[in-house]
This record gives structure tokens, sequence and C-alpha cells, in this order.
């Protein structure tokens, strides 16, 4: 069996990196595979090959943006601190450091095709739901894991959709109090 050239894109990713370059620029809706085809170097029948249909398209990009902030926070759980609320920590700065540039320009197309087709989010609900579950087994302080996690994830979706109303500095802010909050707890 022949094995990709290390280094070198598979057509999967091609596509994959293709599509995303496209919602970021003309949102899913207008998205079509022969543009997706077209901008990744294929033919139709290659990229019809590795997806069947635009619906199995988008859900491989969905899959992919969960496998990206998966993988930045096994990166992350090698440079963190032990203490409190690790898990919880690794959660939130995964979704901080993965919220700028093309990811959030994608996850806001993404999420915008979710609109007509809800199921696209199926995977994005498992990763919420398998979180919250490790955060109730791993945290220390649940209601500061909870609470902490849950601003993170606000304030990433007011960015997302371009709603923040915080500065950088404001944002910054926000992050160093999620920060305190985790690693010393609610003072009750």
């Amino acid at each position: 069996m022949l094995r990709p050239v290390r280094g070198r894109k598979s057509s999967r990713e091609k596509i994959l990196d293709a599509a995303a370059e496209l919602v970021s620029e003309i949102g899913s809706g207008r998205l079509t595979l022969e543009t997706v085809a077209e901008r990744a170097g294929l033919s139709k029948g290659g990229l019809l090959y590795n997806f069947h249909t635009k619906e199995a398209l988008l859900q491989a990009m969905v899959q992919r943006l969960v496998d990206e902030v998966a993988a930045e926070r096994e990166t992350l759980r090698v440079q963190a601190e032990p203490g409190r609320n690790l898990e919880a920590r690794l959660c939130t700065a995964a979704l901080l450091k993965l919220r700028r540039g093309r990811m959030r320009e994608v996850a806001s197309g993404l999420l915008a095709a979710s609109a007509e087709n809800p199921h696209l989010l199926k995977p994005v609900r498992e990763v919420i739901k398998a979180t919250l579950d490790n955060l109730k087994v791993t945290s220390d302080d649940l209601d500061a894991a909870l609470v902490g996690w849950l601003a993170i994830e606000g304030l990433n979706s007011l960015e997302m959709h371009d709603l923040s109303p915080f500065s950088e500095d404001e944002h910054e802010r926000v992050v160093q109090a999620v920060n305190r909050l985790l690693r010393n707890g609610i003072a009750e």
C-alpha cells in the first residue's frame, strides 16, 4: 500500500483547507463542491471521492475544528502547571488560543450553516457534553470550573459573532480574572 509522502498534504486536507478558505471568504451558504474542487486544485471527481456531498464536507470541517481544539488542549497539557482545576484551565486555554484568525471565521461560517442543518453541530454537542462531564469529575472546585469555562465560552461566542464590546485590554482582564478564579476557587 502506498503511503502519502511525509510533509505533503493529502487530497482530503487540501479539500478541507480550500473549503475553510471559501467559508471564510463567502460563507457556507454560497459554498459549492465545484468551487472547493477548483480552489483545492482537484477535479470534482477527486473531491467527490473524499466527500460525496456538501453536507459530508461541512461535517468534516466541523470535526476538524473539534479535533484542532482537542489537539491544542493536549499540547497545552504538556506545558500546564499542575494544580487546581487543571482540566478547566486546559479547556479555557485551548479555546482562547484558537479564538483568532481563520478558525474564528470558519467556525462562524459553519455556525451559519448549522442554522439550516442543526445536525452539523452534533460533534460539537458531544464535545460540550464530554467537557462538562469531565469537569464534573476532575474539578477541585466545580463552581469555579463551570463559571470559568462558561465565561470563556461566552467571550469566544461574542467574538465569533463580532459582538464583543471588549477592548483587547478588557478581554485580557476577563481572561486574567477567569485564570484567578480557576486557580483560587470561589470564596464562600
